[in-house]
């Protein structure tokens, strides 16, 4: 998420904005929303309960965490984890149930207020701060099943403080004690991810990064009467070195969101108290594409409503970015250039989320 950016406003009216649309009860689906053949959410492989090879990978991060036994048997999934699949799930991650559950339920509570309170926060143009639809660059482009209300959180200059709501009374209170528990679980992280890749410094990527930019994306996804139709949100990967998705935590586990794995999307199935962690694009570069991020979309239901609460996590702007010395040899010579990381996240939220398209800004092509 980056400060400047440059979209076209998507007009919050009832008839742009999806839950006001699903309280019409559509019996079609208006054409902005409908997807080309390609695009829509068909190719889905459902894995049988024997297919656990088709499950994204488990960690429990107490084993990490307390230097256990398994401690180097966990160290090596997190390994095939980050090198093979992009995205895995924790398990004793050490952030309290109550917190996950009174996050969701304000951003629930938020979402379920009347369109002329949310509206008081608008994601404005130049912006991917606030309520309404990001990355919309034309008035054709089709636009996701989907509200979202996106704020910046840390380093404090990044905020917008009149994007902050004033209801519900504990919304703000409640974001900054859950964003603070996540920002530890991603600096305890990138320790394991560095000693997972073998480097002399765990520490190099906290060192490295500066002050880290985190920012907090909550999407609610109503019903739609034709979710063969439509996406929840478009495939794309994340421009973070790291995210952390959750979703149902007190609401419905149902699954939304599928990953490309072996030109196929997959399910991700929900664990109950469990956080998804994916590999964004910076992690990707800096790893020299050891670990790659990977591209992911969300698809609705016909029946059931859903809310995932996203947390972005990246070095400073200022900070220059290329691959790591330890990780370039000449069986994997460079593969990325040096640049800036403000100047990426800008181009990220300047081009609409397109597959891994995004990352091209930093290949080199030999």
């Amino acid at each position: 998420m980056a400060p400047v950016a440059s979209s076209v406003p998507v007009k919050v009216g009832h008839i742009d904005d999806v839950q006001e649309l699903r309280k019409t009860k559509p019996s079609s689906i208006p054409e902005r929303f409908v997807r080309d053949m390609t695009e829509r959410a068909s190719s889905v492989v459902t894995p049988s309960s024997s297919s656990s090879h088709l499950n994204i990978p488990l960690i429990d991060l107490q084993n990490l965490f307390n230097n256990s036994p398994q401690f180097l048997a966990e160290l090596s999934n997190l390994s095939v984890a980050c090198q093979q699949w992009g995205f895995f799930q924790v398990i004793n991650h050490g952030i309290e149930l109550r917190l996950l559950e009174k996050m969701e339920k304000v951003a629930m509570e938020f979402f379920m207020l009347p369109l002329e309170e949310k509206k008081k926060y608008p994601m404005a143009p130049g912006s991917v701060q606030g309520y309404g639809q990001a990355f919309v660059f034309s008035e054709h482009q089709k636009l996701d099943w989907c509200n979202m209300f996106a704020l910046g959180v840390e380093p404090h200059f990044i905020r917008n403080p009149k994007l902050w709501p004033t209801k519900p009374a504990d919304f703000s209170e409640t974001l900054e004690a859950y964003s603070r528990e996540i920002r530890k679980l991603c600096e305890k992280l990138l320790k394991y991810i560095g000693r997972s890749l073998g480097l002399s410094d765990e520490d190099v990527f906290e060192k490295m990064f500066g002050v880290s930019v985190q920012a907090v994306r909550m999407n609610y996804y109503p019903a739609c009467p034709r979710p063969d139709l439509v996406l929840g949100l478009s495939p794309h990967s994340d421009g973070s070195a790291l995210t952390v998705l959750q979703q149902g935590i007190c609401t419905t586990l149902d699954e939304g969101l599928q990953i490309l794995k072996d030109d196929t999307w997959l399910p991700v199935h929900p664990i109950p108290n469990a956080l998804v962690i994916n590999i964004g694009d910076t992690m990707e570069v800096l790893t020299n594409g050891r670990y790659k991020s990977v591209e992911h979309r969300a698809v609705t239901h016909k029946e059931k409503d859903r809310l995932s609460i996203v947390t972005f996590y990246a070095p400073s702007y200022e900070i220059e970015l290329g691959p790591m010395e330890e990780l370039v040899n000449e069986d994997n010579p460079i593969k990325y250039r040096r640049y800036n990381h403000g100047d990426y996240s800008k181009h990220y939220v300047t081009n609409k989320l397109q597959g891994k398209k995004t990352l091209e800004f930093a290949k080199i092509h030999h």
